[in-house]
């Protein structure tokens, strides 16, 4: 069952940025309003509030999900709606322009492009790496992403693109997952993912190997997708220093993007969220 959630005084007074005998003096011109006019009022202070809480990230979808899933009752049009008359919207999304690494040898087939979309976690693991601008320079980020939660299950950053940075973002990944037998790791052509290094490790979890076609970026487009969001609500100005850059990538990766940021293909859940639901589903049987 649902809860309404409440605010009090001086929080709506800090949500509509007024002083309290400020915000008064707004309760009391909203008393000659009539009950709609009130009902916007009290929904836009919601708005606003979720808009500030995600760091302005979401839109009106996103938005009236997450005041639904807080038992705020409004439907998306007048959500949509007030946040236009307002200004609101989602930070724009940079639009992604991939950078090709140097091919590997031996490239694997694409066969994630053959398979129907993993049914539980740990099927289907998609990997990739991004160039991140610092002040110090380029800081390099590569990450391993289940295919079924969208969630980043393993992660590493460096200053250099050698082999060993896509090495340890997926021993962490195994480190704290364990695959499905015979699960499939889909990347690009690059040398990293063709390392002898890297396919032993692979080998050593009895993976099988699937790389997108050359120059086809978007054969790995779950994790385009990733580093279009990525970039679009974290790295809007450029951070200081690579350490800067470590530092809000954990933060927004480990304790937003994987457990409070909710994606429209997931039905509006996080992606630790989907997969606790499935994890129940799975013990009910």
């Amino acid at each position: 069952m649902s809860t309404t959630t409440e605010f009090s005084v001086k929080e709506l007074a800090e949500t509509l940025r007024v002083s309290r005998s400020g915000y008064y003096a707004w309760v009391g011109r909203q008393e000659h309003a009539g009950p709609r006019a009130r009902q916007n009022a009290v929904l836009m202070a919601h708005i606003r509030s979720m808009h500030q809480e995600h760091q302005e990230r979401y839109g009106s979808p996103r938005i009236y999900q997450a005041l639904r899933q807080r038992g705020v009752r409004c439907g998306h049009n007048r959500v949509a709606r007030l946040m236009r008359q307002e200004g609101l919207r989602a930070k724009a999304k940079r639009p992604f322009r991939p950078r090709t690494t140097q091919p590997g040898s031996k490239p694997a087939p694409n066969l994630l492009a053959k398979v129907p979309p993993p049914k539980a976690p740990n099927a289907i693991w998609v990997a990739d790496i991004t160039y991140i601008r610092t002040g110090e320079g380029w800081l390099y980020l590569a990450a391993v992403m289940d295919l079924y939660s969208r969630r980043i299950v393993g992660w590493h950053a460096a200053d250099h693109l050698r082999s060993e940075l896509a090495e340890q973002a997926l021993q962490e990944a195994l480190h704290l997952r364990r695959p499905a037998r015979s699960w499939m790791h889909h990347s690009d052509q690059g040398f990293q993912y063709s390392s002898l290094a890297y396919q032993e490790l692979l080998r050593s979890h009895q993976a099988v190997r699937s790389m997108s076609r050359k120059g086809e970026c978007y054969d790995n487009a779950a994790m385009e997708s990733f580093w279009s969001s990525l970039k679009g609500e974290l790295l809007e100005e450029q951070l200081p220093s690579r350490k800067a850059a470590i530092q809000a990538l954990f933060e927004y990766i480990e304790m937003y993007y994987n457990r409070r940021r909710l994606h429209s293909s997931l039905g509006y859940e996080s992606p630790v969220d989907f997969e606790k639901r499935w994890a129940a589903k799975k013990n009910r049987r």
